[in-house]
């Protein structure tokens, strides 16, 4: 799941498919993507992961980079 997330930046929201991005690069910080490019993100993976993400839960904390999206998404699957 997290290949196809890193996908979907690169290519939609970064709009670069060769971009490189590490699972531990900071997304906002580094530019990668901005707020709005966040609320895409989280529509994405609701759709793509069968999961609804509670507005508590969008916090920066849980959407920083590759791994934090990881390990918040293993949360929802337990």
């Amino acid at each position: 799941m997290i290949q196809k997330i890193k996908k979907y930046i690169q290519s939609e929201l970064a709009g670069d498919p060769t971009l490189s991005i590490s699972n531990d690069d900071d997304l906002l910080g580094s530019g990668i993507i901005d707020s709005i490019g966040i609320m895409k993100l989280v529509a994405f993976i609701e759709e793509e992961a069968d999961v609804k993400i509670p507005p508590g839960e969008m916090v920066i904390e849980n959407f920083i980079n590759l791994n934090a999206i990881e390990q918040y998404l293993k949360t929802k699957q337990d």
